[in-house]
């Protein structure tokens, strides 16, 4: 399992509106090869900071099945307007887990 780590800054004034697209995204996530769930986290320092967290089974399942799908084509027909630069994005592996 691998998580998926955007930073995406988004144009001020258009908070609710990105996180009601990012909401109505998830089914297109949802219909996705090796996905596993996704959080949205906003910054409380940067109001227009956020971080998507993606869980998916494999590096490929994003780089090379969601990208090159009808299903990223949705996504980022639904959010990419309030992009304010191109998402940073990158890929971890969980490598210690202290439960709480």
């Amino acid at each position: 399992m691998i998580t998926e780590i955007a930073q995406i800054d988004i144009k001020p004034g258009s908070e609710a509106d990105f996180e009601a697209a990012v909401a109505k995204a998830g089914a297109a996530f949802g219909r996705s090869k090796g996905f596993h769930g996704f959080e949205l986290h906003r910054s409380i320092e940067k109001p227009q900071r956020y971080r998507l967290m993606v869980k998916w089974e494999t590096l490929e399942n994003h780089t090379v099945d969601f990208r090159g799908s009808e299903n990223f084509a949705e996504w980022r027909g639904l959010v990419s307007a309030f992009f304010a630069a191109p998402p940073e994005v990158e890929h971890t592996n969980t490598v210690v887990t202290i439960p709480g």
